[in-house]
């Protein structure tokens, strides 16, 4: 009879903390412990070597940082924290949202009083939007009066007024996918103020309204517009300004004096 394998005695397993040595290790030394860090690592290596990442996230994370920072300078990253919340929040409205003048209205009325915490979802997204508003005219005057826009970040100051417009657009198109009579009237009055504009002003208020009156196709154009269009081009100038702030630095504060290099003294020579 050929000679079955067997499996090995049982062991007792070590107290928790302790290696295969019996000290206290903490894990270390144990082959599944070893096998998960260089499984880590070797995935990691992989990613940076195929995207170059490494190099980014170096220059982000410990960049240098002017004296005098404060928490004025922490607007930026709560502007973008709340475009996050935005962006995230919106992905679970749209779950349940259908842009049509007949029954937007009322999916939003289920996703408020049906959905499970749909009205504290719709209640972040609501005043998310107005406090990314607020914090996005925060940092630009913060960036006016600390003197950011002059050389050589002219072009970062350009991409955040673009950001700005852009995000009083999802501000604008947002506001009528509720479909009721306020939201329905007060986008009208905002449309028709746009008509109002210099050479291209009808044609932009053509072009959001998808005809010369507001009509059935008006909420999909907006709910297109607000979920698609602005949205990607926010990010793709999000990822812009972040690079030239990584390139270009932080500004020091105005009231921070900077030391300059003093004049080079004229050498006599002695003959």
């Amino acid at each position: 009879m050929p000679k079955l394998p067997v499996p090995p005695p049982l062991k007792r397993p070590g107290k928790p903390g302790e290696g295969s040595n019996g000290a206290a290790a903490a894990g270390n030394g144990h082959p599944a412990v070893e096998v998960a860090k260089k499984t880590g690592g070797d995935v990691a290596g992989w990613v940076d070597e195929r995207t170059g990442a490494t190099g980014f996230l170096t220059g982000m994370l410990f960049r240098k940082v002017p004296k005098g920072t404060n928490w004025f300078y922490t607007l930026g990253s709560a502007t973008l924290f709340a475009f996050a919340v935005q962006a995230i929040t919106g992905v679970f409205l749209a779950m349940y949202y259908t842009p049509s003048p007949t029954e937007a209205y009322e999916s939003v009325n289920h996703l408020t009083h049906d959905v499970f915490m749909g009205e504290f979802v719709r209640g972040m997204h609501k005043w998310g939007a107005t406090v990314m508003i607020i914090l996005i005219f925060l940092h630009m005057g913060r960036t006016f009066f600390f003197g950011a826009y002059k050389y050589p970040r002219e072009l970062n100051w350009v991409i955040g007024v673009v950001l700005l417009i852009l995000t009083l657009v999802m501000g604008l198109t947002g506001y009528l996918l509720p479909f009721d009579q306020r939201s329905f009237w007060a986008t009208v009055v905002a449309n028709n103020i746009t008509a109002t504009g210099p050479v291209v002003g009808p044609y932009l208020a053509d072009f959001l309204r998808s005809g010369s009156e507001f009509g059935g196709e008006t909420i999909q154009r907006f709910y297109a517009i607000h979920m698609l269009l602005v949205p990607g081009l926010i990010i793709a100038l999000i990822g812009a300004h972040l690079y030239l702030v990584v390139k270009l630095g932080t500004t020091a504060p105005p009231w921070m004096k900077v030391d300059k290099p003093k004049p080079a003294q004229k050498r006599t020579e002695v003959g």
